[in-house]
């Protein structure tokens, strides 16, 4: 499973940009393809924003990869 820890100023990160972060997809392009596709889960529902927004405690799946948000 791989962390993505908010900063400290940060109340929330995008799906979009969480993927990105955790290394998942190699751009935005690319994010916005996988999540408008349905191929992202969000805490085991499958979510097509890729502005939702996540928050410590969230737990991303996409391609067999698990992704916690962490604050």
């Amino acid at each position: 499973m791989e962390i993505v820890k908010l900063r400290a100023e940060d109340e929330f990160i995008k799906l979009g940009q969480a993927l990105k972060a955790a290394g998942l997809v190699d751009s935005g392009v690319e994010a916005k393809e996988v999540i408008q596709d349905g191929m992202v889960q969000v805490n085991g529902e499958t979510d097509t924003r890729r502005g939702r927004k996540l928050y410590g405690g969230d737990v991303v799946q996409f391609d067999g990869q698990e992704i916690k948000i962490e604050k």
